[in-house]
């Protein structure tokens, strides 16, 4: 693909040159290069060879590899900018992609070596338009409105974004914190404010807490070593024995006023770790082992990934050997409600929420996202998420869930970044693995899990182990975005399958947003539309709730409404809606479980449908002078 003329570069003068896609076939029908793996290719070494699944042994490459997908299409796919690739072909993390966040038809991309900004009103064929070099860690990225708050902690960061790096162990010029952009001209970014923090910033958290108009608020979680204090002030890494004002055992909160971000500070260091009876802050995981057989974890003090879920006043920590539970109602001072372990985690690393916000994933990032870890001789509950339901502000274990398709040893591979994809009245999760592909999954039921989707590739090396695959994946505004370490930026759409129907997929479509930070989810709601109302229908009939001739019944019903009908003829297609949606809420009153909320919010769909629809029958009979037609009787076609 030929790159964008906007292209604009900051820092480095010089003009981009992304990699050509290279030509071929795609599995499927994706057609955009990659080609499948067939019969003569090698396999990548230490690929298991008794595994049927079509993931295992695919052709190795970079932009030539071996590819296969299940119940999804690649639609769109960039390389990543020459400038972001390691001039030493090693793999190196210092120009790995990383993050994603999302404005509009913009799409910003994180790295380890700075930022790049795409356009992506075509989601099938993205377009960069600004790259701009920025070193000094993972680059993890959030936004809100014209603002851009970018994740440093690597001691060579420098305030000015320089690639120099900072050789001096104290020195004003090194950066670690959050960095804050203003982004009001997109082609334009300019640095407004940067926040200096004890241990850097690995990742942050945005939160818009819903009472306090004036500010928004950042939770930085700090995962490396603690700045000396002579270089900022207040810093800490003693036991807390010995300094109870250690910057170890907290994370850091900073305020940004709206009216003038560039006064942000850090206005807490909550100790959400603490033991509520003792007061001691270092009051959780003490790191080791769970006993024989069971993964060893870091002692808890830091978290990795915190998302939070404004609207239920919750939020989800990954915290090294805890995951924990905070109650967000005041932003500043959040308050530990629960904190779990799990004999089979190494490392808690990041959170989320069903829509509901009834339910809580966490994943394991066993062996730091850089080593294999999906190995056929890999525990399958090692490197995995683990599903908790949220029973009365506490956390209970349902289940776990690992991408099931054994990895080559040059593959790294676990638990990674994802989202919910937005299908009403089921719970549903695209996430990344690394070079283990992407895994679109069914938590709806805690303790069984189910895959529905996927799309891999071959490792990018043949012999040896390249960090590449995906770090992150997130559904926006109907397609699922994909950040790929080594290769790029990929667009996917889903395909309907007995697993996920059409009307499913279209359902989540209707759901747009304004702006998407992974680690601040919204509540979403769905429009009282047919669309909805024929996904409730799908899933009750595939769980045999509904009948199939009361499934069609209803199906029929819709269509006579949705059709173009004027007088008596309209509004008796919409009695004939309620009298449906009467009988659909005795079915929920009589179910169990899910299917009980599916018939519910099928009958409240079906409701508030017909009052829209016969609100513009209203409107549209006054506007002629007619008197609008009194309700007819009519009866269910059950």
């Amino acid at each position: 693909m030929r790159r964008a003329k906007t292209t604009r570069t900051f820092v480095a003068a010089r003009m981009l040159r992304p990699i050509l896609f290279a030509g071929g076939v795609l599995f499927a029908a994706a057609g955009l290069g990659a080609r499948t793996q067939t019969a003569g290719d090698k396999p990548a070494q230490g690929a298991p060879a008794k595994s049927s699944d079509p993931r295992v042994g695919l052709k190795p490459g970079v932009e030539d590899a071996g590819v296969v997908a299940r119940h999804i299409e690649l639609i769109g796919h960039l390389p990543k900018p020459a400038d972001f690739n390691d001039p030493a072909g090693s793999g190196s993390l210092n120009y790995a992609n990383s993050d994603l966040a999302f404005k509009g038809t913009q799409l910003f991309l994180g790295n380890f070596h700075g930022l790049n900004f795409y356009d992506i009103e075509d989601p099938k064929r993205p377009k960069l338009r600004v790259t701009m070099p920025c070193p000094g860690g993972q680059g993890d990225v959030s936004i809100y409105r014209n603002l851009l708050f970018m994740s440093v902690e690597q001691t060579l960061g420098r305030i000015d974004c320089g690639a120099q790096g900072v050789s001096e162990a104290v020195s004003a010029e090194r950066f670690r914190g959050v960095r804050i952009f203003d982004i009001a001209d997109f082609e334009k970014p300019k640095q407004i404010a940067a926040v200096q923090t004890c241990r850097g910033s690995h990742t942050h958290t945005l939160i818009v807490d819903p009472k306090d108009q004036a500010n928004i608020y950042i939770y930085g979680s700090g995962t490396s070593s603690v700045r000396a204090a002579e270089e900022l002030e207040g810093c800490s890494a003693r036991d807390p024995k010995e300094d109870p004002n250690t910057a170890l055992f907290s994370i850091d909160v900073i305020q940004v006023p709206l009216a003038a971000p560039q006064t942000a500070k850090v206005v807490n260091r909550p100790r959400i770790f603490s033991d509520p009876t003792t007061g001691a802050i270092s009051g959780l995981w003490q790191g080791g082992n769970h006993g024989e057989g069971s993964q060893s974890s870091r002692v808890t003090n830091q978290c990795h990934d915190i998302t939070v879920f404004p609207a239920v006043g919750l939020a989800a920590g990954a915290c090294s050997g805890n995951g924990i539970l905070l109650d967000i109602s005041d932003p500043v001072h959040p308050v530990r409600l629960d904190a779990v372990t799990d004999k089979s985690f190494a490392y808690w690393h990041s959170a989320t929420f069903n829509n509901d916000g009834t339910k809580v994933i966490f994943t394991d990032e066993w062996g730091g996202g850089t080593q294999p870890r999906c190995r056929a001789s890999d525990l399958p509950t090692w490197g995995a998420d683990a599903v908790f339901d949220i029973v009365d502000r506490k956390m209970v274990f349902g289940g776990y869930f690992k991408m099931p398709a054994p990895q080559s040893d040059v593959e790294n591979c676990v638990a990674h970044n994802g989202s919910i994809v937005p299908v009403p009245g089921r719970d549903i999760m695209v996430q990344a693995w690394y070079q283990g592909g992407l895994s679109v999954f069914d938590f709806t039921d805690s303790r069984n899990p189910v895959e529905i989707a996927y799309f891999d590739r071959g490792p990018i090396d043949a012999t040896r182990l390249l960090i590449a695959g995906y770090w992150s994946t997130y559904w926006y505004n109907g397609n699922i975005y994909g950040s790929e370490i080594g290769r790029g930026l990929d667009v996917f759409r889903l395909l309907p399958s007995e697993l996920l129907s059409q009307n499913e997929i279209d359902a989540a479509a209707l759901v747009h947003l304004d702006e998407f930070n992974a680690q601040h989810q919204p509540k979403i709601t769905w429009p009282a539309s047919f669309v909805v109302a024929r996904a409730y229908v799908d899933q009750l009939t595939r769980s045999r709730a509904l009948t199939a001739q009361r499934a069609s019944a209803l199906r029929a019903a819709m269509d006579r409404a949705d059709k173009p009908r004027a007088g008596r003829e309209r509004t008796t297609a919409l009695d004939e809606l309620d009298k449906l949606a009467t009988m659909l809420d005795t079915d929920a009153a009589t179910s169990n479980g899910r299917d009980a909320s599916r018939f519910k919010a099928l009958a409240e769909t079906l409701k508030r449908r017909a009052a829209a629809l016969r609100d513009v029958s209203v409107r549209a009979a006054a506007g002629r002078g007619r008197p609008y037609p009194r309700r007819a009787e009519a009866r269910p076609s059950f």
